[in-house]
């Protein structure tokens, strides 16, 4: 039988040995041992559906033994050389991400982290437009980094108190509280306009890309209209502004498609991903179309960017995500996870807005006079987690609910977390 620490040994360690800004959830943490598809299980082998699979990352499940596999047979065989040699993975994958990217996208860069692949997007978008400033969304999340922080329109996550200058921020499209004050459709897309007034008044004219989310998961499940992109792409073309989308959380069937901004019918002119890409093994990539990757010709290397296992490993990842249509699967399941949680709501006047699309979607918790439920939204989880279901939590106010299952769960599995979800709604006072 193995042996473990236990949850206290482990924050005693993470309090004496861990940069204090790695936080974790809940008031009773648990020590997480093992993954199998869509369950988690503890040190005391207690049984977790995971209903977050580890914030939009193993869409095909922990532990899938077909991409374990791919893994385990590189690391036998090749693990790393750096980009400065020829391997075989990194030139399928990219040829791969070609194919199956929206649009003309077709040129990649490898690296680790969705972090780097903002830093190397915005990068690439200076070199391409000779511009250097950048628009970006409210509540958007685009990495930890110093630009990343800079772009990130969340300020639980600007660590930075010198963050780069020459951003500026347009209002974002949540339709549940909009900024401008106005209701959709009626506003004719307010918040999307207001950019063309940015670009007049608050740039120097020399903007060289807008970066969004399809879906702004931390920012709290914001789930734009459906006519909204194409609106903010005409602005941006008028003014030759490239339009950078951050397909990170939103990538690799999480929304119903394999990417997210499918649902708007636009095409991006820089994508770029992460997480979900190899389903666990660290992985970051832009991809653009070849005019704008073309210009990128001076030396540029990622010492782990793209090796063999992680390369391996997203190879495995985007076949079983093709082989068993697990975008559409995402779809089917998220109108029975979307349904089942507006019945809930018809029951619980705590849940203030539903929101998202596929298996992304976002409860955003309020009491009676619409202020954010936040309190509420931490005993939930607590309590959800005593009964073996694991649940996110995002927003400004983190008074959001965040449901970004692994893909291969089930309408069982679903059932079981409404059911749930409801027992604990009704035990909640207000």
């Amino acid at each position: 039988m193995n042996h473990y620490i236990g949850p206290e040994e482990i924050l005693r360690k993470k309090r004496e040995y861990l940069i204090p800004c790695a936080y974790h959830f809940y008031n009773q943490p648990m020590q997480l041992v093992r993954g199998e598809m869509q369950y988690l299980y503890d040190s005391t082998g207690k049984e977790y559906l995971d209903c977050f699979a580890g914030v939009s990352v193993v869409n095909c499940g922990h532990c899938n033994p077909e991409i374990t596999k791919a893994i385990c047979d590189q690391v036998n065989t090749l693990q790393h050389t750096c980009t400065i040699y020829l391997t075989e993975n990194i030139v399928n994958l990219a040829e791969q991400l070609a194919q199956l990217t929206p649009g003309r996208l077709q040129k990649t860069f490898f690296c680790s982290s969705g972090s780097e692949a903002n830093e190397g997007a915005a990068l690439l978008a200076s070199l391409y437009t000779g511009s250097s400033e950048f628009i970006s969304l409210r509540q958007g999340l685009h990495g930890r980094t110093k630009l990343g922080m800079s772009l990130t329109g969340l300020s639980m996550w600007r660590t930075d108190n010198t963050p780069v200058g020459g951003i500026n921020f347009a209002p974002n499209a949540y339709c549940y509280r909009c900024p401008l004050d106005k209701k959709y459709p009626e506003c004719d897309l307010a918040c999307a306009n207001e950019i063309e007034t940015i670009i007049k008044t608050a740039t120097s004219g020399k903007v060289a890309a807008m970066f969004v989310e399809p879906i702004q998961g931390n920012g709290g499940m914001i789930t734009p209209p459906l006519d909204y992109f194409k609106r903010v792409k005409s602005i941006l073309d008028a003014y030759g502004i490239l339009l950078i989308v951050d397909e990170v959380q939103t990538g690799f069937g999480r929304t119903g498609t394999l990417f997210a901004m499918e649902h708007y019918d636009v095409e991006a002119d820089i994508m770029t991903m992460a997480k979900a890409l190899a389903n666990g093994t660290p992985v970051g990539a832009f991809t653009a179309r070849a005019e704008i990757a073309d210009v990128y010709t001076r030396p540029g290397a990622s010492t782990l960017g793209g090796n063999p296992v992680t390369a391996a490993a997203s190879l495995a990842t985007l076949h079983y995500l093709t082989k068993h249509d697990l975008p559409g699967k995402a779809a089917v399941l998220g109108k029975i996870l979307k349904d089942g949680l507006t019945v809930l709501q018809q029951k619980h006047p705590i849940i203030g807005d539903i929101r998202g699309l596929g298996l992304m979607i976002g409860v955003e918790l309020v009491y009676s006079d619409k202020t954010p439920a936040i309190k509420e939204t931490d005993l939930i989880l607590e309590e959800m987690k005593d009964r073996g279901i694991l649940v996110g939590k995002n927003g400004p106010n983190r008074n959001v609910l965040a449901f970004q299952p692994p893909l291969v769960i089930t309408d069982e599995d679903l059932h079981r977390l409404l059911n749930n979800l409801d027992d604990v709604l009704s035990s909640i006072k207000i």
